[in-house]
């Protein structure tokens, strides 16, 4: 099983709003997922990033692989280097 750290599509129509989710990689993108880790806002300037360290850290350490947008956020907050 493949567990992928990755955006959830949330917001109406032209106005997107993304929870950072732990989810299997079969899964589709705004289906089921294992555990929300945070949120992001890109409709706000600057965007807003909120996501649980601790808990991001952690499944990262147990295997997760953040996707490209994910990694970016989380370098921005330290999180991983």
């Amino acid at each position: 099983m493949a567990v992928k750290i990755r955006l959830r599509r949330m917001g109406s129509k032209k106005a997107p709003f993304y929870r950072v989710v732990v989810a299997d990689s079969r899964y589709p993108r705004d289906g089921r997922f294992i555990e929300e880790i945070g949120t992001y806002n890109p409709l706000t300037d600057p965007a807003e990033v909120k996501i649980d360290a601790e808990k991001a850290s952690k499944w990262i350490a147990n295997g997760a692989q953040p996707t490209d947008t994910v990694k970016a956020m989380l370098k921005k907050i330290n999180v991983i280097k």
